[in-house]
């Protein structure tokens, strides 16, 4: 069974190391800043062997350079965006896969937030690292994609199995859960992970995993396909994609 830690970065970042006990190997998702994800490893003992990136933006990619020349680590990355990323060992396009130590990655497409953007998913420990696609509670802000990317992309994440367990990058749930009251305040299982986010943020605890299952539940970007959305927004006759764009647009003005 793989470890995941999750390492908070910069104000609200957040990278993920994974690491297989069984070969020792570990890799990082997105690389924000290199000192807290030494400082993980050093503590636990681990060698750094990959870098995955999942976008170009600066906040997940401007500690790589540092961490390669700590560790000699290799990086993945998007073929498409490989002229906007550090530079990379592996190119890998969505629909591929590559293994890390005997566990299969599969390379999923998650454009919206910016063009480009991927998402890593490993089957058999069902987890999914999604950084600025899919959130928790939220999605990302639509940068260069179109809302029919994001939708698509979504949509994509939606067809997992209800335990997965999503690492997105940024502590932003808090926010989130209160924009998201706006859209259901009705919803019974938001209103109780509203209650929750208020504990942990209280306690500084992060956010960041949650299951897929609750995100279907009370993200309401998720939800823009389900009848009781579209009559709650006045958007009944509405398409799946022009409700998730409303739901967009008023998030960004929230």
């Amino acid at each position: 069974m793989l470890e995941i830690v999750t390492i908070a970065a910069l104000t609200d970042n957040y990278d993920f190391l994974v690491h297989d006990p069984a070969s020792g190997r570990t890799a990082v998702v997105d690389a924000a800043d290199p000192a807290p994800i030494l400082d993980a490893l050093t503590e636990r003992g681990w060698t750094l062997d990959e870098i995955w990136l999942t976008h170009h933006h600066w906040d997940h990619v401007e500690g790589t350079a540092g961490l390669v020349e700590a560790t000699g680590a290799t990086v993945t990355g998007a073929k498409t965006d490989q002229h906007r990323l550090p530079p990379l060992t592996r190119m890998v396009e969505p629909g591929q896969s590559f293994t890390f130590a005997d566990h299969e990655v599969e390379v999923l497409a998650a454009d919206g937030h910016t063009v480009g953007h991927v998402a890593y998913y490993i089957p058999s420990s069902k987890t999914l690292f999604t950084a600025d696609s899919l959130m928790a509670l939220g999605c990302g802000r639509l940068f260069e994609g179109t809302p029919e990317q994001m939708w698509e992309t979504l949509s994509r994440f939606a067809t997992l199995p209800d335990d997965t367990v999503v690492y997105s990058g940024h502590e932003y749930t808090a926010s989130n859960a209160r924009f998201a009251r706006t859209i259901e305040p009705e919803n019974t299982a938001l209103q109780a992970r509203a209650q929750a986010i208020e504990i942990a943020r209280q306690n500084d605890e992060p956010t960041v995993p949650s299951l897929l299952s609750l995100e279907r539940a009370t993200n309401p970007f998720l939800r823009a396909n389900l009848p009781e959305v579209k009559e709650a927004l006045g958007m009944t006759d509405a398409s799946d994609v022009e409700v998730f764009t409303e739901i967009r647009a008023r998030k960004d003005s929230f």
